[in-house]
C-alpha cells in the first residue's frame, strides 16, 4: 500500500469510528472506486456504502454508519449541477477537460468533484452539496464562453453511459482471461491489472486475477472501463466457456 493509499486507509478509519461513536452518518470526498474500495478496509460491510450519484459513477462517496444502528437512512449529500452556453450559436466546442478545468480554477480541489458527464457542449457536474451555491454563483465561464449553471434533480437518460449487450468464448472463467478477451490484452497484461490495484468487483479491490465471478457483478478496471457480468451460456465441444456480459459504451 502506497503513502496515498495509507493516508486514504487512516482518513476512512477516522470517518468510521466518528460514525459509531455519533450515531450518525459520515461522508468522504470523492474518490476513484479503487481508493474508495479501501472504505472495505477500515469498516465493515455493513457500515460502507458507495455512491457518486448514479449507478455506475466512477467517482464516488464513502458514506460510513451502520443503518441497523443509526436507526434511519439518509440521502448522500451530493448535488448534479448542469452547465451550458449561455449562447450556444457562439459557443467554443467544449470537452470535459475544459469543464473541469473551469471548475480547478475555482480553486475547488479535484476531491470535491464527482464524475463530468459532457453532453451537447454543456455537462451535468456530481459536487458535494456544499459546494453547490458557490459553483453556480462563481462559474461564468468555460474557456472564452459564457455559461449558465444550474441545480438540476437528475442526469437525462440519454447522457448516460450505455450498454452493449456482448458475448464472448474463453479458455477459462477466471477473471484474468475474461478481462483479457474484453480488452484484448495478453494475459500476462490482464493479470498485471491486478497487481496495479486497477481492478474492482462492485467497488471492493480485487487482487486475485484467478477470481471466478458470480452472476450481476459489475467490475470497473480504471484506464480500460466497465462491464456487468451476467454469467455461463454453454460450454463448447473444446472444453470453452460461453459468457454473457453488458459492456458500458
Amino acid at each position: 500500500m502506497n503513502e496515498h493509499q495509507q493516508k486514504n486507509l487512516k482518513r476512512y478509519e477516522e470517518l468510521a469510528a466518528r460514525a459509531r461513536q455519533s450515531g450518525i452518518y459520515t461522508y468522504s470526498s470523492f474518490h476513484s472506486r479503487e481508493t474508495a474500495s479501501l472504505a472495505f478496509e477500515a469498516a465493515s460491510e455493513k457500515e460502507v456504502r458507495l455512491w457518486g450519484g448514479t449507478d455506475n459513477s466512477e467517482r464516488v462517496v464513502a458514506r460510513f454508519g451502520d443503518e441497523e444502528e443509526i436507526g434511519y437512512s439518509e440521502d448522500f449529500p451530493i448535488c448534479i449541477l448542469h452547465v451550458k452556453p449561455k449562447q450556444a450559436k457562439y459557443a467554443d466546442v467544449l470537452t470535459h477537460r475544459d469543464f473541469l478545468g473551469a471548475i480547478l480554477n475555482l480553486g475547488i480541489e479535484r476531491d470535491m468533484i464527482g464524475d463530468i458527464l459532457v453532453h451537447e457542449n454543456s455537462a451535468y457536474f456530481f459536487v458535494l452539496e456544499k459546494l453547490s451555491d458557490m459553483i453556480c454563483s462563481d462559474l461564468e465561464r468555460v474557456k472564452h464562453t459564457a455559461v449558465s449553471c444550474e441545480v438540476v434533480d437528475a442526469v437525462p437518460e440519454d447522457c448516460l453511459p450505455k450498454l452493449s449487450d456482448e458475448h464472448i468464448t474463453v479458455s477459462s472463467p477466471r477473471l484474468d482471461a475474461i478481462l483479457a478477451k474484453v480488452y484484448h490484452l495478453s494475459r500476462e497484461d490482464a493479470k498485471a491489472l491486478f497487481d496495479d490495484e486497477k481492478v474492482t468487483l462492485d467497488g471492493r479491490l480485487c487482487r486475485n486475477p484467478e477470481t471466478i465471478l458470480k452472476e450481476n457483478i459489475t467490475v470497473s478496471v480504471r484506464g480500460y472501463g466497465k462491464l456487468e457480468y451476467h454469467g455461463e451460456e454453454y460450454t463448447t465441444k473444446k472444453g470453452k466457456t460461453g459468457l454473457t456480459i453488458w459492456r458500458y459504451i
